[in-house]
């Protein structure tokens, strides 16, 4: 059974139109209540200013969809390609990604502004007649929409990076807490999975990126796969027997990061009073025990894997479990903005949603793979070299992005995305 595909522009009363109009409203909302300068500063290179994230996202209709498609168009700002392009060489020249939060001006309200303009003119254009059944409008408004959900998340992510600099510890939003189930927290035990030819891939008519296919298949040998993710108390026990100690646990890249970085918990992670807290969207906060770890690297996952005495999965054992269970977990609608517990009950759980999962895979191209054309075709194959693949999405990942095909990828040594760690073995 296939993991169906969420993001349907058709289910939509107002189809591609009402697509778009949801995605651009949840990004303005995401960014309600940040002051000009919340939005304005960068914590790190790799981060981005919210108020950049508003703006690149409307860059990317008008440079790709309204300027290509639209003959009476008129840009906003001229300048804005220039500022605003994240990495489209094919494009032209950029700002430089590392000064990005030096951009004082153009303001928060003027940023507004261009998005005010570019959905009105986007929405002018999908109202006319046959514009919305031309494959390439669909096609470029569709991406549009998945690449503003990835900056969604981003969003998130980044602010909770810049936040986490501030002494004063802010909160990106209040916690919302649910009750805490009666019964135990599930130990961790192991589903087995057969093997054999496994096929791997998006197919079919909903929406995929070009990276997540051909469709092909895979020789699997049997494997097993934990019921849960690893939670805080684990990684606890992790802390306490050495683990960021013993270079012996460690892949030698990871090892230096630890020396270099003096590594010694998850990122956010302080130990206070002989109690640990951490760093959320909902400010400083005593670290729950039975939630899923996050904020680790790739590095720290196959660390800790080993201690256990077990592997991470490939990517390819993830997504073979994965498409056997619906697409549903706590994702960005739940209102947590958090890791949660795993629940009562037996089989696989956490597939999807709370922590993005590491896996051992390198992110490549698969069998017959070929970049769309143009320059979209910079969006993911270019890539392809220094990074690992993570599946199933996070407590920030809007659920209509996710489906058991989506392939993340991020350097080993990065820790400031929601990523986690589900152990797996040879069965």
């Amino acid at each position: 059974m296939a993991t169906p595909l969420p993001l349907d522009p058709d289910a939509r009363p107002l189809g591609l139109r009402g697509l778009y109009r949801d995605v651009r409203e949840q990004t303005r909302a995401l960014a309600t209540g940040l002051s000009d300068a919340d939005a304005t500063a960068q914590s790190m290179p790799d981060a981005s200013p919210t108020k950049w994230h508003l703006a690149h996202t409307s860059w990317f209709f008008e440079e790709l969809v309204l300027c290509a498609r639209d003959a009476a168009y008129r840009a906003f700002d001229p300048r804005y390609s220039f500022l605003f392009n994240s990495y489209y060489e094919a494009v032209g020249a950029r700002h430089a990604r590392p000064k990005r939060g030096l951009l004082t001006r153009p303001a928060l309200d003027e940023i507004n502004r261009y998005r005010d303009h570019v959905d009105q003119a986007m929405d002018e254009l999908l109202e006319r007649a046959g514009a919305a059944a031309d494959p390439a409008v669909r096609m470029l408004v569709e991406l549009g929409c998945q690449h503003e959900q990835q900056h969604q998340e981003l969003l998130l992510t980044d602010i909770l990076h810049l936040f986490a600099q501030n002494p004063l510890h802010p909160a990106y939003a209040p916690a919302r807490r649910t009750q805490r189930p009666a019964v135990p927290h599930p130990p961790l035990t192991y589903t087995v999975y057969g093997g054999g030819i496994c096929e791997t891939g998006h197919a079919g008519d909903g929406f995929a990126f070009d990276c997540e296919g051909p469709r092909h298949r895979v020789m699997l040998t049997p494997f097993a796969l934990a019921n849960r993710c690893v939670t805080n108390r684990e990684w606890q026990e992790f802390i306490a027997d050495g683990g960021y100690r013993r270079p012996l646990l460690w892949l030698s890249d990871g090892w230096a990061q630890v020396q270099e970085q003096g590594w010694t918990m998850p990122l956010y992670w302080w130990e206070q009073g002989g109690a640990y807290y951490s760093m959320t969207l909902h400010g400083a906060q005593p670290l729950e025990p039975d939630a899923a770890v996050t904020h680790v690297s790739l590095f720290e996952a196959d660390a800790y894997a080993t201690w256990a005495g077990k592997r991470l999965p490939t990517e390819f054992e993830w997504e073979c479990a994965a498409q056997l269970q619906p697409c549903a977990g706590n994702f960005l609608s739940s209102g947590l903005l958090c890791a949660a517990p795993a629940g009562p009950g037996a089989g696989p759980q956490q597939l999807f949603g709370d922590v993005w999962e590491w896996t051992r895979s390198a992110f490549g191209p698969y069998p017959g793979y070929r970049p769309w054309a143009g320059a979209i075709g910079e969006y993911n194959g270019k890539f392809m070299s220094g990074q690992y693949v993570l599946r199933g999405g996070s407590c920030v990942t809007p659920a209509g992005h996710m489906r058991a095909t989506y392939r993340n990828f991020f350097r080993p040594d990065t820790r400031w995305q929601f990523a986690g760690v589900r152990l797996a073995q040879d069965a």
